[in-house]
């Protein structure tokens, strides 16, 4: 598992702008940790890159929030609401077979809905308050090599 430690909110929000680069239609990406770990920073980094220029809030109470003005949309979603079920009921498979990019955030709740090709980030607090440790896990060959490329442009 590749690892990267983030010393600030600019940090985080930097790893997602350089993402976006190497990102597709059909993309998901899967982000867990805690509440207040950096997802929805991170997400604001990833906007910034794919050129949305829209205010990115938390989908926490909306559970999907769209975002169409970049090279790709983006497609926020926050399932953490759903932990007792509802999930079939939005067609999240047309977001993640469509044409944009799903940052899922809460995925464990959908995990039999996922596509079995994905990026998972792990988003973990360190004593410093400020500090953040992600890990990566893959999922799948095209997303392994987009981390490789992501953490050597990193260093």
């Amino acid at each position: 598992m590749t690892q990267l430690t983030l010393h600030n909110r600019e940090a985080t929000m930097a790893v997602g702008k350089k993402m976006a680069p190497f990102l597709q239609a059909g993309d998901v990406i899967v982000l867990n940790g805690d509440l207040g770990a950096g997802k929805t920073t991170f997400t604001k980094g990833l906007a910034a890159g794919l050129g949305i220029s829209d205010v990115i809030k938390s989908p926490t109470f909306t559970i999907i929030r769209e975002y169409q003005s970049g090279r790709l949309p983006l497609y926020h979603m926050d399932i953490y609401r759903l932990e007792n079920g509802g999930a079939e009921d939005l067609g999240l498979e047309e977001y993640f077979d469509g044409d944009g990019i799903s940052v899922v955030e809460w995925a464990e709740f959908i995990e039999d809905e996922l596509p079995t090709e994905f990026l998972a980030i792990n988003f973990k607090r360190t004593d410093d308050e400020q500090t953040r440790e992600l890990s990566f896990e893959p999922h799948g060959r095209r997303f392994e090599s987009l981390v490789k490329r992501l953490v050597a442009d990193h260093d």
